[in-house]
């Protein structure tokens, strides 16, 4: 061999190194994200998540792929969109629309770690064993939906307080929220002496025919369960309310940001974070059984004064005090 044959072909497989070393690195970790709704109404919840990656040290397309999977309301699609991830194998699978995605999700797989955002307790619900050591592939986050209906429909007739009869809207498709929503305000209303009325709803027209019905039946104030098929039709149900001059109560801000009278919940954008940072550590090695269930422990009062104005309703002082946000 000559030293010019020697030299070239000592360039050309130092040419091949990098294309070789670059074949060899792991493909990017994927989370999939598993929620029955569409993404429109979750930007701020979608950020929350990605803050969460970022604050365990995961950023997207730079460390880890998103594959985002949406039911559009249509629930009976999780299972399906679920088992898809587990075909695709992804790293983790992020359920965060409630019981739903999370029930699908753990029907999906045994192996894959689940992160999920549930507004119930986990272990009444199944999905853990306890909330310090979780056990088995799933952990998340916990934001007491159904815990804080009674101090949801206290704070509803502080602001109404000539209201005796109140109208409690749930959604059939997610039986748990409903139940705790139904047993959680109605012992509440006896106790401050109010008549409640239990009206469900899980699709677009059946919200239509609940608030027609208000014409002859008409309630003093009406109560919006947590449920996430409602968040998503926040337009729709605020519009309604102020068609019908119905003073409301909603269970996330984004309720009042969209002109509903008042919310009062979680801060489910936190709670996303949560899941986010809870991902980006199971990306990094840590097991879902070593990670407690975090209780969320961020709650805000919003209320919309404009709609209050709307509505003739007279926010009293004490409630402006203790609001987190006063939207005029």
């Amino acid at each position: 061999m000559t030293r010019r044959e020697f030299i070239t072909l000592i360039g050309g497989a130092a040419t091949g190194w990098p294309l070789a070393a670059r074949a060899q690195q792991p493909t990017m970790p994927v989370v999939g994200l598993l929620d029955q709704r569409s993404p429109d109404a979750l930007a701020d919840r979608l950020r929350g998540f990605r803050q969460g990656l970022r604050e365990s040290g995961v950023v997207e397309d730079h460390d880890v792929a998103i594959d985002y999977r949406w039911a559009e309301n249509k629930v009976d699609r999780l299972p399906d969109l679920a088992a898809d991830l587990v075909r695709r194998q992804v790293a983790v699978i992020a359920a965060t629309s409630g019981f739903s995605a999370v029930l699908a999700a753990k029907a999906a797989t045994t192996k894959i770690p689940i992160v999920f955002v549930v507004s119930d307790d986990p272990v009444k619900l199944g999905l853990v064993a306890n909330l310090a050591r979780p056990d088995g592939n799933l952990t998340g986050v916990n934001f007491f939906s159904g815990e804080i209906v009674p101090k949801r429909l206290e704070l509803l007739h502080q602001l109404v307080p000539g209201a005796t009869r109140v109208a409690v809207l749930v959604s059939p498709a997610n039986a748990e929220y409903a139940e705790t929503t139904i047993n959680q305000a109605g012992m509440a209303a006896r106790a401050m002496g109010l008549q409640t009325q239990v009206l469900k709803a899980s699709t677009i027209p059946e919200i239509n025919g609940v608030f027609a019905t208000f014409v002859s039946a008409r309630p003093d104030a009406l109560f919006v369960g947590h449920d996430p098929f409602f968040v998503s039709r926040r337009t729709q149900l605020v519009q309604l309310a102020a068609r019908y001059a119905l003073p409301a109560s909603f269970s996330a801000r984004e309720f009042a940001e969209a002109g509903g009278l008042m919310s009062y919940g979680a801060n489910i954008a936190d709670a996303w974070r949560q899941a986010g940072a809870y991902a980006g550590s199971i990306l990094k090695g840590a097991k879902p059984a070593d990670l407690p269930v975090v209780q969320s422990n961020k709650f805000e009062l919003v209320i919309n004064n404009q709609t209050a104005t709307m509505l003739n309703v007279t926010v009293p002082p004490s409630l402006l005090a203790i609001a987190d946000e006063v939207i005029e």
